[in-house]
């Protein structure tokens, strides 16, 4: 699959892989902190952002759209940064390929299998329930949201979602029905017979329940030299929530200063 993405810098190569509804842009301003030293990719998953749909959404099928990424762009050992549903594929990808993964940074999420959330549900439903035909602009559709969903985090989440694809016209760039179909498997656990034994970091919000203490013993077992550090003041996206933290934390851990970069 030919996956849409975005390239900032030169150097060593990192490739960061966002979370379910997410996309590419969510993780621009932290791209364009370590593209000083690093030459960061960020691409936008299968039935996300601008990349191709397509009507399987499950964690092999993601690996192997990162191995056909790697292969394509002649990526060696690229360090791998991964949020929540990119941080599985992450895990996932570092598991089958050891050998081709210089470091590995995992943000708020384990390898088990998690229980189906009541948001991500939520998010899906009142996408589909929006009809994009009614109306022609962004301030109307966010205006229908919000007699909807309260939480205004949730909505710009959402909104974050939307584009014209012509004059007038909106759509979601997500696909809405291929996630729907398969969400099941995204709350799968990420299992191997293989060990990633190279330079792991696990971040934890701290006011997140992603990350727990009984986690760790898995995680170890997975990535034996995985340290787990946690950010304090963070939810689950703890990019967003605590940008600067999240940098300082990247910037031991790569070895390089995480600063703000020009372009």
């Amino acid at each position: 699959m030919n996956l849409y993405y975005r390239h900032f810098g030169q150097g060593q190569p990192v490739i960061i892989l966002h979370g379910l509804f997410g996309q590419s842009d969510n993780w621009v301003t932290i791209g364009r902190r370590i593209a000083d030293r690093f030459s960061v990719y960020i691409p936008d998953l299968r039935n996300h952002g601008q990349s191709p749909h397509a009507a399987m959404h499950s964690y092999p099928a993601m690996v192997d759209d990162l191995s056909e990424f790697i292969e394509e762009h002649r990526i060696e050992k690229p360090v791998l940064i991964g949020h929540s549903m990119g941080g599985k594929v992450a895990m996932a990808y570092a598991l089958e390929n050891h050998e081709k993964v210089e470091k590995l940074v995992i943000v708020d999420i384990s390898p088990r299998k998690y229980p189906e959330r009541l948001v991500h549900t939520r998010v899906i439903t009142e996408m589909i329930r929006t009809n994009l035909d009614a109306y022609s602009s962004r301030a109307e559709v966010e205006n229908d949201l919000a007699t909807r969903v309260h939480d205004p985090r949730i909505r710009m989440f959402i909104l974050k979602n939307l584009y014209y694809k012509m004059p007038g016209k909106l759509a979601w760039r997500l696909n809405l029905d291929a996630i729907s179909n398969n969400i099941e498997q995204l709350f799968d656990g990420v299992t191997s017979e293989s060990r990633y034994t190279g330079p792991a970091l696990f971040i934890q919000g701290g006011r997140s329940d992603y990350i727990v203490d009984e986690d760790i013993p898995l995680i170890k077992k997975y990535f034996p030299s995985a340290h787990i550090k946690t950010i304090s003041g963070a939810s689950h996206w703890v990019h967003a929530d605590a940008p600067e933290e999240l940098c300082a934390i990247l910037s031991g851990f790569l070895g390089r200063e995480c600063i703000y970069s020009v372009d």
